[in-house]
């Protein structure tokens, strides 16, 4: 199964890259230019399409069998187990108000900056958080038995940005993650 830690960190650090991205694109807002809205789109979108439907049931199964083998972390990880609804919910919020720009509704800058570092706050906390304090911990707890359930918390699928089938949406994506790289 290789190292499920070194895994986990792999893709934090591969969403840090893309939640900076989209720190750059909102800053754009400070300068009084336009935005690379699809840009924006195309980032939310893969964080929620992968995200939220792979990565995340598989860091609540982790969560939930750590908390079992560690009743002293029930707390933190409850909180991290609310965060990832955080995030989700933030995501939906800022999707849809990127969605009506991309229809040429009339939406504030400001609403989406709010969204914006809504989501990016709590993301990037989040992430740093996994890191600072579960991850290790984890690793040194958790059995191969419960690596595995937690692999199988989530449906299997392709990565739409960097599977071996990248979907066609995510071209420009790809193109900026490389130039940034």
């Amino acid at each position: 199964m290789g190292d499920p830690v070194k895994a986990w960190h792999e893709e934090h650090m591969y969403f840090n890259r893309l939640l900076r991205l989209l720190q750059h694109e909102v800053e754009v807002f400070a300068t009084a230019e336009v935005p690379n809205y699809a840009l924006m789109l195309d980032i939310i979108s893969y964080l929620r399409d992968y995200a939220d439907q792979y990565h995340h049931p598989r860091e609540d199964e982790v969560f939930r069998r750590l908390a079992l083998h560690r009743p002293d972390q029930r707390a933190p990880v409850a909180r991290l187990q609310q965060e990832h609804r955080v995030i989700a919910n933030a995501g939906t919020t800022l999707m849809r108000l990127l969605e009506e720009v991309q229809s040429d509704a009339v939406v504030s800058r400001a609403q989406i900056e709010v969204a914006a570092a809504t989501y990016l706050v709590y993301y990037g906390n989040h992430i740093a958080n996994e890191e600072e304090h579960i991850l290790q911990l984890a690793g040194q707890t958790l059995s191969a038995e419960d690596w595995q359930a937690a692999k199988d918390a989530a449906p299997a699928g392709n990565d739409p940005l960097l599977g071996a089938h990248p979907e066609e949406r995510f071209r420009e994506l790809r193109r900026r993650i490389a130039v940034e790289a």
